[in-house]
């Protein structure tokens, strides 16, 4: 029995440290990448002992030689602030429209709601290659091309339908009686939203921004086509270590850990915030 017990648990960390290693595995390699000068990046076989530099880091954010090739750098803290503005702006603009038709989807009943619901919920499912045709066109005829402004609208076909449909499930959730409730002892629907609903629904909320914020964060066809050197991102901007005659990969793999930083820390309290039927059980009957 123990003997069995023992080659249960044995196979079970093997399988965990497994997993991990395929889910971690290329993180640390980039991380290790970030720490080696160019010599040691294009070593075969590869150096697992090497001396740590920091110097691919520093060239990326302060810069060294701009004369050398090698050193020079790219604009990349200037395309991390763009990316952070983009993405920022994204998410507020589809959490202000998301809540408020997730919540009238989720409550009220009105002629072709599954059918305007789907339509969102279709926009998610579009591929990007599909759309950004005719975006292409309509920006260029508006002058949106490279604008804060057009990548912000542009951004919403991927975070708004995704906001919208999380936060209707949020909804939900929330027992009808407790609004009624709050309707007989006078609320408006204003004030039942505003005190009863969206309080109650925050931690679903503060889910779907995290993940608005990530999806707007990685996004790469758009910011491709549509941006341009004012409002370029670092998902673009790590392409520029990719030169004619080599690949500065120990600048990619640096610019790489910084710009995953943010996403980092946001998946880190995901779990925090990841919480259903938070009001079950709230009403007795």
């Amino acid at each position: 029995m123990m003997t069995s017990r023992l080659f249960r648990r044995i196979l079970k960390a093997l399988g965990l440290g497994a997993y991990f290693t395929f889910a971690l595995g290329p993180i640390v390699w980039i991380a290790m990448m970030s720490l080696k000068n160019s010599n040691d990046v294009i070593a075969s076989p590869p150096k697992f002992v090497f001396t740590p530099t920091l110097e691919n880091y520093k060239a990326i954010t302060v810069g060294l030689d701009a004369h050398d090739v090698e050193t020079a750098r790219p604009d990349y803290p200037k395309y991390f602030l763009n990316t952070l503005i983009i993405a920022s702006a994204t998410v507020a603009v589809s959490l202000l429209l998301g809540t408020f038709a997730a919540y009238s989807l989720a409550r009220f009943s009105f002629r072709f709601k599954e059918d305007i619901a789907f339509t969102f919920l279709s926009f998610r499912f579009a591929p990007e290659l599909m759309v950004i045709l005719p975006l292409y066109v309509v920006f260029q005829k508006t002058g949106l091309i490279d604008s804060f402004t057009g990548l912000t609208a542009a951004y919403q076909l991927i975070t708004l339908p995704f906001l919208i449909w999380v936060l209707r499930g949020f909804f939900e959730d929330i027992p009808r009686e407790i609004e009624q409730a709050a309707r007989v002892d006078g609320y408006t629907w204003w004030g039942v939203f505003r005190r009863i609903s969206l309080p109650l629904v925050k931690p679903g909320i503060a889910a779907v921004v995290i993940l608005s914020f990530i999806f707007a964060w990685n996004n790469f066809i758009f910011a491709m086509i549509l941006g341009g050197e004012r409002t370029q991102t670092v998902t673009l901007g790590i392409l520029g270590f990719i030169g004619y005659e080599r690949v500065l990969w120990g600048h990619m793999a640096a610019a790489t850990m910084i710009c995953v930083i943010p996403e980092l820390i946001l998946a880190f309290f995901v779990q925090n915030y990841i919480v259903r039927g938070l009001t079950f059980g709230a009403v007795k009957g």
